[in-house]
């Protein structure tokens, strides 16, 4: 992000912090509080000390009045930075929810083709680290940005009413303390880019591997981890440290020119008080205002260089927020209900990737109540047919139609409802053996979740659990194997029964002797149902209407098992292989 990026960053985060409007000018409101109060109190302690004139010459009674008044401008002060810092975590912590709840709805609309091409620990650290970070650096502005703005004002209006040359003593060594951080801000921006792109490379690698740890350890791929987590590791550290190195400058230089604000009061005003320009206890008022004027230049760098650290990761949140959602379904589309089960597709082109072509001018009628078994060998673009079916990706070209309606121009949730997916991949969510399986039909009741277990051969294993359907497991399916997942997502389709049912390898999973019973389950539940069944195993789909033989993206042989293994082609060789002696 270059600097204009900054600034198109800044303001974007400005109009959330707009909604929070009254708590913003309680906030200045109750930082001019501080600042006042806190700068009066240097006032009062040079009246003591002036009232304090020689040996024997002390007015007790005044300084004991000075003293209460302090004693409740503190109280003042201190109740102010109280209430200063509730109305800054106010404003942080709902802007920062109002952020994230913005980016986990976006989630749900980006189109798929955005998650297959991120890594999905990238999107986890922009969601949850990022924001985080950028938290803690919109705190840190409202808290000390505020405060340290107006303490600089205010004690230069304070100093100019109480004596205006040395006042422009200390206006004069300013400019050195913008300098200071202006090179520090402009160094860090990039590297704390460079700290979170690489932090955000990281927790993908992590992700990654904690997920897939069996086979990691299967494949012996430890030590190469190893080395790709060392990598990754080694540029976050080379580039932390750089951001770091210039960030830590920030106090050295600003406290050296503190000193030098600090020493050019001092002198000046004491050839001043000894000429009887001034007060001893003016002085020592003058001298504890060279502190709190400088002071906010020391807090003012930390938080330029947390701001510029906020920034980057406010930033790549935005690019997340700002991706373009998938087209919304248009305001007269079609509401599928109650589906026949005609599915066309006509000169269908598809291509995950412009320039890598898949799919090219597939053609295809299907009637209610076929069967359609899509073959072929990996990567032939199989699953990309079901990705096409379920809009999960829109065609590049053609049409895909259902009941002849193009399914561009339906709903998206009603055209997907008519559908019954089992695929390879299982979908468990947390909650209970009940909820996955009632997941498609929240209200079916207890009866007919069990009747669809039964169906899906799955009841005989749930009842062993130990609290049987109630029993709760985690997105990854617990203790389950993967079998068992499989037929609790069989089960899942059992119980909605939609009119069109999509199989892409149902029954990878599981043991020859259960398959057979699913199969007859199958057989029962695809009576009357426009079916897309995807298989690797031939055997599967004799029963088959229709075969669909593909490669490169065309159907190159069509027709049913018998018809295929006669002609001698691509299918029978496919089959042939599979059951060779």
């Amino acid at each position: 992000m270059k600097k204009t990026g900054q600034k198109e960053t800044l303001l974007k985060v400005l109009k959330y912090i707009k909604k929070y409007r009254p708590a913003v000018i309680a906030s200045v409101f109750l930082a001019a509080v501080t600042v006042f109060t806190t700068l009066y109190v240097p006032i009062l302690t040079g009246d003591a000390v002036d009232l304090i004139v020689d040996k024997g010459l002390v007015d007790m009674q005044g300084v004991f009045r000075i003293l209460i008044a302090i004693g409740i401008v503190m109280l003042v002060t201190a109740l102010a930075q109280w209430l200063l810092n509730t109305c800054n975590n106010y404003i942080t912590y709902h802007v920062v929810k109002d952020i994230r709840t913005e980016a986990f709805r976006k989630l749900e609309i980006l189109p798929l083709s955005y998650l297959d091409t991120k890594s999905y620990g990238d999107i986890v650290s922009r969601v949850i680290a990022d924001v985080d970070t950028f938290a803690d650096g919109l705190l840190m502005g409202f808290t000390q940005l505020f405060t340290g703005v107006l303490t600089i004002g205010g004690t230069l209006v304070f100093m100019l009413v109480t004596n205006v040359p040395i006042a422009l003593v200390v206006v004069c060594i300013t400019p050195v303390s913008f300098l200071v951080a202006k090179f520090i801000a402009s160094h860090t921006f990039a590297m704390f880019q460079e700290q979170s792109v690489t932090r955000g490379e990281q927790t993908a690698l992590i992700e990654e591997m904690v997920g897939n740890q069996k086979i990691v350890k299967a494949f012996a791929m430890e030590d190469i981890v190893k080395e790709q987590f060392g990598e990754i590791n080694g540029r976050l550290e080379k580039c932390s440290l750089k951001a770091i190195f210039y960030s830590s400058l920030t106090n050295p230089c600003t406290r050296f020119v503190n000193s030098l604000v600090y020493a050019g009061v001092g002198i000046f005003g004491a050839f001043l008080a000894i000429k009887g320009g001034i007060s001893v206890g003016r002085l020592s008022c003058f001298l504890s205002y060279a502190n709190q004027y400088t002071k906010p230049f020391n807090e003012i760098s930390g938080v330029v260089t947390e701001l510029q650290n906020a920034l980057v990761c406010a930033g790549r949140i935005f690019e997340l927020i700002e991706e373009k959602p998938q087209l919304p379904d248009s305001e007269d589309a079609l509401v599928l209900e109650d589906a026949k089960g005609y599915v066309g597709i006509e000169d269908v082109s598809f291509s995950y990737i412009p320039e890598r072509k898949l799919i090219q001018h597939l053609n295809l009628q299907v009637r209610p109540g076929q069967r359609v078994a899509i073959v072929g060998p990996t990567g032939c673009g199989k699953t990309t047919v079901i990705n096409l079916l379920m809009r999960f990706y829109d065609v590049n070209s053609g049409a895909i139609s259902v009941d002849g309606c193009d399914i561009r121009n339906m709903t998206r949730g009603s055209l997907r409802t008519s559908f019954g997916m089992v695929l390879q991949e299982t979908w468990m969510r947390a909650g209970t053996i009940r909820d996955n399986i009632a997941m498609g039909n929240p209200d079916a009741t207890m009866e007919e979740v069990i009747s669809a277990a039964k169906a899906a051969h799955a009841h005989s294993f749930i009842k062993r659990l130990p609290n049987g359907y109630d029993t709760v497991i985690n997105e990854s399916g617990g203790s389950l194997s993967q079998g068992q997942k499989q037929l609790l997502c069989i089960a899942r389709v059992m119980l909605c029964l939609p009119p069109m049912l999509i199989l892409d390898e149902a029954t990878s999973s599981i043991d020859t002797r259960t398959e057979i019973k699913i199969q007859q389950a199958f057989n029962a539940m695809m009576e009357g149902r426009t079916s897309f069944i995807v298989a690797h195993r031939l055997s599967t789909i004799r029963e088959a209407d229709i075969i669909l033989v593909m490669k490169d993206g065309n159907i190159i042989e069509q027709g049913n098992h018998d018809t295929l293994l006669a002609a001698g082609g691509f299918y029978a060789n496919l089959y042939n292989s599979q059951f060779a002696i």
